[in-house]
């Protein structure tokens, strides 16, 4: 059977990236996507849109989110695919979750004040479609057009990472809360990115074992972060712990992303792709 090119990871002005519901589902489109999900950090406000503009295009359409959690001291993302986006749960765990943004920004900018770089709240804002989603990811556009950094990778070697002005850590919800809303809204609960995370093999098989009891279902083995040998480890993660795959590019912006909508390596043929799962909730 011939593998189908799912996306199913990607962020719009919704949240913190730079193209529109709309705009996205364009560019996927014209890259060959025949799936698609709008994972909008901590946000389901732009998923009719998304939806909308998949069917416009032709192409088949999941639900999608990204939550943040904090687990192990360490900020974990877990995406959830083919939920029912007007589920009161979710909605209102969300809004809970987007609350801690406002006051982490205007603690970032004071920091980054304290080192010489001012206005960086305001100027952080002109990047925002959604003002209780502001991220670090806003201020990094900021420094970056105010010539203080050269592009995105030099901020985050320089400001708002652990030991490094501008960073403050944020609280977010537990990862239990998170994998609740989203399986109790008929969805399926994914580990993002897991190469991404600084965590000790055991507190990573921490994370595998809580989720998977937890009701998790799913682990993005291919992403545009992941190299060739982590796509391989995480595969072995997902067989280990009878988990489905998922694939997505983890797009924000064509300037700033590692791939581009629809350009990633297809997942290894004997794992159970999340799509194959979620077949009766695709739009």
């Amino acid at each position: 059977m011939t593998p189908i090119n799912a996306d199913l990871h990607c962020h719009s002005t919704t949240s913190d990236g730079t193209l529109t519901p709309e705009e996205l589902a364009a560019r996927a489109r014209a890259n060959g996507v025949e799936l698609w999900a709008l994972t909008d950090h901590d946000e389901v406000g732009g998923q009719q849109r998304a939806m909308a503009a998949a069917q416009a295009q032709g192409m088949g359409y999941l639900t999608g989110v990204e939550i943040s959690v904090t687990f192990a001291d360490e900020t974990v993302h877990i995406v959830g695919l083919g939920f029912d986006p007007e589920s009161s749960d979710l909605v209102e765990g969300l809004a809970d979750t987007r609350d801690g943004r406002g006051p982490r920004a205007r603690e970032m900018s004071e920091q980054l004040a304290k080192v010489g770089i001012e206005g960086a709240y305001e100027g952080a804002l002109k990047y925002v479609g959604n003002p209780r989603l502001i991220s670090r990811t806003h201020f990094a556009r900021f420094l970056v057009e105010s010539g203080v950094c050269k592009d995105t990778g030099d901020v985050f070697r320089r400001y708002l990472t652990e030991g490094k002005p501008g960073f403050v850590p944020h609280r977010w919800a537990k990862l239990g809360d998170a994998v609740r809303w989203i399986t109790g809204a008929g969805g399926m609960a994914v580990i993002a990115h897991p190469a991404r995370y600084k965590f000790t093999p055991t507190e990573e098989y921490a994370l595998f074992t809580e989720f998977k009891a937890l009701g998790g279902g799913g682990v993005e083995v291919v992403t545009g972060s992941h190299t060739a040998q982590e796509a391989v480890r995480y595969a072995g993660m997902a067989r280990e712990f009878g988990l489905a795959a998922s694939r997505g590019s983890d797009f924000h912006s064509p300037g700033e992303s590692h791939i581009d909508l629809g350009r990633l390596p297809p997942l290894p043929a004997d794992l159970t792709p999340v799509w194959t799962v979620l077949q009766e909730r695709v739009h």
